[in-house]
């Protein structure tokens, strides 16, 4: 994995930039902490850091090929998992490689199909193609959004990067927030629009679309898109389908050249990833590493309920035995938990999910110790229909997001001078513009369509709110965490079966129990879902109660600027429990309510946000 940036300028000279291309590139070191690369140019200028994990002398990048005196020039961020395929063709076709890297690959694809390359690739990632005869940068992002990618326009300058922070130290791009990036923060935090940068004038690349910028103009297209389709075979043949799509998906993420790991966590989607892995390790005479996470008395505080049910580490230990591998299990400070917490601001470069954020980024911090590349269970609930929300006839009957649902408590929130900023229209208009999208073929009944927003809403919205938060966490570790279940095809799949079959015996996830059946043990294939593990400790509570505190009691603190002073120190007091309802989905209660919004103070005091109103 990497980090990009760079930027293009058509109508001057910008090859004397480099101190700028520099300063963006140093942005994303601990993406890429290995080696740098640029490439400079009168008219483009790129910058990038690679974390090495396939081929290590064949990969280094800016990547520069050459065909009939034209040059290609390629920054990429990402992992292709049909690069033999890719490689075959692209040989039939007379191509010809100097290397064993999917980079390469990606370059030579693009060369013989131009725009056209991202309907043969499968991977996650985000690159950029400079190409010098037409005079045009192209990029484009993975079909779920795995790899982050983000733009701006600028005085004639196209600025993009991986991260935020890498726009930003470009000294043309300001921090500046206006009533739309209040909304998204506020109104949708720490989920985001599919195109929003949150900053004023900055945009992220939507998951499955691709740009192509020349001197007409920036123009964009939706490569890849759900298609409604009637679904005709039988439960058994689903089950095999889903099953044979979901083995080869965990194959084919487990080629390094570096250290391999798996997140495990005794639940279905992390035991079926776990198991495969073991398995082709064992082929190798190899043992697989895994690794799961916990807090400091964890289970003396714990509370069982229907959203948690129960902790993972018996769990955890039942698998581990089963597939016999060396097990680490990380168990986190709760004060730790709380100092880490502006480690995630800066990582995410915005408020995020608050301690499920700085957990994942200390738990991240340990397994990079001794591993470059893990394999984590992330998308299976969005896809097979592992949510409340998926079950739930009153979550399913919400008109807005279901995760998400306290808009009216969260506009209360607002100071008295933004009193004015609409966050329920915002809100309700980018659920009700996504629904717009949802591929229908017509014929659906209504249970059906309702079932199919469902799908789409948690395509489109949760899984790259967790997507993003798995991105930043293990890159700002140097850590490498693929996805199996975001593979393309699985979603595609998915998302034409019918509920009958996906909610098998009506739990969730019916179907890939079903279709998993003689890999994992009994206990494990129906063990109740219980979600990322999060603290219950009383310290982490009273943490970021007295943080709060202290930031009441400064004056200059600039989230009075956005936040009712008097709501502020009702939500510490109760410990969030004066908010009335969960801030995000089951993840983030009260605790992790005054967590967002100290991580919302950060922010607006290390980003030098601006608020223009």
């Amino acid at each position: 994995m990497c980090g990009i940036t760079g930027f293009i300028n058509f109508k001057k000279d910008i090859s004397s930039y480099k101190s700028a291309l520099e300063k963006m590139t140093s942005t994303l070191s601990l993406r890429g902490p290995n080696q740098e690369g640029y490439y400079i140019s009168q008219k483009a200028m790129l910058g990038h850091r690679r974390l090495i994990v396939v081929d290590p002398a064949g990969g280094t990048q800016p990547m520069i090929k050459t065909i009939e005196n034209n040059k290609f020039v390629l920054v990429y961020n990402g992992e292709l998992y049909n690069t033999e395929e890719l490689r075959r063709s692209l040989k039939q076709l007379g191509f010809q490689f100097n290397s064993y890297s999917d980079t390469e690959v990606l370059l030579t694809a693009y060369m013989a199909w131009g725009p056209d390359c991202v309907n043969f690739i499968n991977g996650i990632f985000a690159f950029g193609v400079w190409d010098e005869r037409q005079q045009s940068f192209f990029m484009a992002r993975d079909h779920l959004g795995v790899k982050p990618l983000f733009y701006t326009i600028v005085d004639d300058n196209f600025i993009f990067g991986s991260e935020l922070k890498a726009l930003l130290a470009n000294p043309l791009v300001e921090p500046t927030i206006d009533e739309t990036g209040i909304c998204e923060i506020m109104g949708l935090g720490p989920a985001h629009s599919q195109d929003s940068g949150v900053f004023k004038n900055v945009y992220q690349l939507p998951p499955a679309h691709c740009l192509l910028y020349t001197r007409e103009g920036p123009k964009l297209k939706e490569y890849w898109k759900l298609k409604s389709l009637v679904h005709v075979e039988s439960l058994e043949e689903t089950a095999e389908h889903v099953r044979s799509i979901v083995l080869d998906a965990i194959q084919r993420q487990l080629i390094s050249d570096v250290p391999v790991c798996t997140f495990l966590s005794g639940g279905l989607d992390s035991s079926i990833i776990s198991t495969v892995a073991a398995s082709e390790f064992s082929k190798r005479g190899e043992i697989l590493k895994t690794y799961s996470i916990d807090y400091e008395d964890n289970k003396k505080h714990f509370k069982s309920t229907d959203f948690t049910p129960t902790t993972d580490d018996e769990w955890v230990d039942i698998m581990s035995a089963y597939i016999d591998s060396k097990h680490h299990r990380v168990v986190l400070n709760n004060r730790m938990l709380v100092q880490s917490l502006e480690d995630a601001v800066e990582a995410n470069d915005m408020p995020g999910m608050a301690d499920i954020d700085s957990s994942l980024l200390l738990f991240c911090r340990e397994v990079a110790k001794d591993n470059v590349v893990a394999l984590s269970g992330e998308c299976a609930d969005e896809v097979f229909g592992g949510y409340p929300w998926y079950t739930r006839p009153e979550l399913r009957s919400l008109n807005t997001f279901p995760w998400s649902n306290a808009v009216k408590e969260r506009k209360a929130l607002l100071s008295p001078e933004l009193s004015h900023i609409d966050l329920e229209s915002y809100v309700d208009q980018q659920y009700s513009e996504t629904l717009k999208h949802v591929p229908l073929s017509g014929r659906e009944t209504p249970g059906q369509i309702a079932s199919k927003n469902m799908f789409y809403l948690n395509i489109k919205w949760f899984m790259t709110t967790l997507l993003t938060r798995k991105d930043r966490m293990s890159m700002t570790n140097s850590l490498e965490v693929r996805v199996p279940f975001a593979d393309y095809r699985i979603v595609e799949y998915a998302y034409n079966i019918p509920d009958e079959y996906k909610l098998l015996k009506g739990r969730e996830k019916g179907l890939l129990r079903e279709a998993l059946k003689g890999l994992l043990p009994e206990e494990i294939l129906w063990r109740k879902k219980s979600p990322y593990p999060k603290t219950f400790h009383p310290h982490y509570t009273e943490g970021v109660q007295k943080w709060m505190r202290e930031i009441l009691e400064d004056s200059t603190s600039p989230i009075l600027k956005i936040i009712n002073k008097t709501k502020l120190e009702d939500i510490t007091e109760s410990a969030g429990q004066s908010f009335g309802k969960p801030w995000f989905g089951q993840l983030m209660n009260g605790p992790q309510l005054i967590a967002y919004l100290i991580q919302l103070d950060l922010w607006l005091r290390k980003y030098k946000v601006k608020i223009e109103l």
